[in-house]
């Protein structure tokens, strides 16, 4: 049983959420009504702001129909699948019935499964699916937003990069890749600054405030992004001592990561992990604007068993099924060290300690990743980005699934 300690949220609240899952059943016409009807809202708002950013903004119903639907929205690029699909064994186990706390009153897993901002959950050990779950419709083959779990497949780009030799280290600084940022706040900065979102450099992420930089430039890219990270303030004068949370630097990110390969992203994760690695059908990943730029913090739009995917190849340390090393041999382990700034944060990873670490997305989106047990457990969901019930259930529910497979 596992328990843990939080401002109290108590079981009458989670009662409500699956009595409105229960109730918004809708059959599959009026389903396929509403979703046709509400896509073309989504679509409508784009064209009238064509603005990466907007789905920030959207309320429950919106982001349940447009989170699996992106590409029907807004621009994207295409991961393609390779000729062989990396395929999982089937090892069924039912955690449903595992017990666990919140505030001292006991639930199962399947009442959080239950809850209405549960989208998909799947847990994996030794490259087995041991549980696999939907809800709201959505199955195996449906993609999903990722949000900032993208930002820690940049990551793994850059460290391909700089196995290919396009970057020369993380020690560089940020304006050899991006001289525009000379004479700016950003002048002291390396990329290993940036990856550990502990620039320097003055960022408000708050997702509820329109005027926050995030709202104003969380979806933009290239020139006009450079040119805003570039006014703002220095916040700390020694970069790498203070961690601040920073969609804007994930996205430059993606900046530094296209001017050394000289390539788009998209095309270069195809080559380097989707393909060889045998990721799944349907992904995408949204740009800026039409023939635009990926978004290096978000916004990669995949399957669950593909957010696996993305777990097993950061665990196998970025070596392919045929042995060969598309990461640096030392880059995860790099990746997941505590940064001078925030001991639970890496190289745009969260790190959980015992060598646990993983992929967070607004909405609660995860990756976990557990090298000891050789287990991977992905979530997708559709919860708001304040404190919910949900968010406090799913912290229970990881840890109880981790403790019964944990070795």
């Amino acid at each position: 049983m596992t328990a843990i300690s939080h401002k109290k949220m108590s079981g009458v609240l989670l009662s409500l959420c699956i009595a409105i899952a229960a109730n918004s059943a809708w059959s599959a016409e009026s389903l396929s009504t509403a979703e046709n009807a509400m896509l073309n809202d989504l679509k409508q708002q784009f064209q009238d702001r064509p603005a990466a950013d907007g789905l920030l903004f959207w309320n429950a119903e919106q982001r349940l129909t447009g989170f699996s639907n992106i590409a029907e929205i807004y621009p994207t690029r295409a991961l393609k699948t390779g000729e062989e699909l990396l395929e999982f064994g089937n090892t069924p186990i039912d955690v449903a019935k595992l017990t666990y706390e919140v505030d001292g009153e006991e639930f199962t897993v399947s009442d959080f499964l239950s809850m209405e901002a549960q989208i998909g959950l799947i847990v994996i050990q030794d490259n087995n699916i041991l549980f696999e779950n939907y809800n709201h419709g959505r199955n195996k083959d449906d993609v999903w937003i990722s949000f900032s779990v993208t930002k820690s497949v940049t990551s793994m780009l850059i460290g391909a990069a700089i196995k290919d030799g396009y970057i020369e280290s993380v020690d560089e600084p940020v304006m050899n890749y991006l001289p525009r940022l000379r004479g700016t706040a950003y002048a002291n900065a390396t990329i290993k600054n940036v990856l550990n979102m502990a620039s320097g450099v003055a960022w408000n992420e708050n997702y509820g405030d329109p005027n926050s930089d995030v709202a104003l430039a969380g979806g933009i890219n290239g020139i006009e992004l450079v040119n805003y990270l570039g006014k703002l303030e220095v916040d700390n004068l020694t970069p790498g001592e203070v961690f601040n949370y920073n969609t804007g630097e994930t996205n430059l990110v993606g900046e530094i990561l296209r001017s050394a390969i000289g390539n788009n992203a998209s095309t270069y994760l195809n080559r380097k992990i989707w393909k060889p690695f045998g990721m799944g059908e349907g992904a995408n990943w949204m740009l800026d604007s039409e023939d635009g730029s990926e978004l290096g913090g978000c916004c990669i739009s995949a399957t669950l068993r593909d957010y696996a995917r993305i777990g097993l190849f950061a665990m196998n340390g970025g070596v392919l099924a045929d042995g060969t090393e598309v990461l640096p041999e030392s880059w995860m382990q790099e990746s997941t060290e505590p940064s001078q700034a925030l001991g639970a944060y890496g190289y745009l990873w969260w790190l959980y300690g015992d060598g646990q670490y993983g992929a967070q997305g607004v909405y609660g989106q995860r990756i976990f990743i557990d090298p000891a047990s050789n287990l991977i457990i992905a979530a997708q969901s559709n919860t708001p980005n304040i404190p919910t019930p949900y968010a406090f259930h799913w912290q229970s529910v990881l840890e109880a699934i981790q403790n019964r497979f944990a070795r």
